[in-house]
């Protein structure tokens, strides 16, 4: 995937990720999840989070899961934001994951990561997320890119999470 777009002074690409970017991407979400969620659920419950989730074990996984794609956003010298999508069922694509470093925020990274797991899967009638319902920002990034809102979960990533979150669904016209 050859992405390329200049912002700010800022050349990036979007291209898959495979095995040798996992403890980047590992330390990439981990930040970024720190940034985030600190204030909504502390310091400790994102550490057993990001323990949990995005160690490289867990991200070994996903790059081996069939019907998904893993992407990241490189600069050639930093990865600035990772994307993780997969079909659920026929036509149906779950958005993971889509994190930007927030030294990367504002510069079209997580619109880059966005179009791209779009567009790799070509035939999806829908796309759905889960999102927090105290990160204003990323509801307003997904709202700015014709998501809506279409329910709510109990258990956001993970069944027994215990973590609320809000669904946001757009249909491919």
């Amino acid at each position: 995937m050859n992405c390329c777009a200049k912002k700010s002074g800022c050349e990036m690409w979007v291209r898959t990720f495979g095995s040798k970017d996992i403890d980047a991407i590992s330390a990439l979400l981990v930040k970024t999840w720190h940034a985030t969620y600190d204030d909504i659920y502390g310091v400790e419950r994102v550490n057993e989070i990001t323990a949990e989730w995005h160690n490289p074990s867990a991200l070994a996984m996903q790059v081996r899961m069939l019907n998904s794609e893993c992407l990241v956003a490189d600069n050639g010298k930093n990865i600035a934001g990772m994307a993780y999508g997969r079909e659920e069922e026929p036509g149906i694509i779950k958005l993971h994951q889509l994190y930007v470093l927030p030294d990367f925020h504002g510069q079209g990274v997580g619109a880059m990561l966005l179009k791209e797991i779009e567009d790799s899967f070509f035939d999806a009638k829908q796309f759905f997320l889960e999102v927090e319902e105290k990160n204003i920002q990323a509801i307003r990034f997904y709202e700015k890119h014709d998501y809506r809102q279409s329910g709510t979960v109990d258990n956001c990533g993970r069944e027994d999470s215990g973590i609320a979150a809000l669904v946001f669904t757009r249909n491919r016209s």
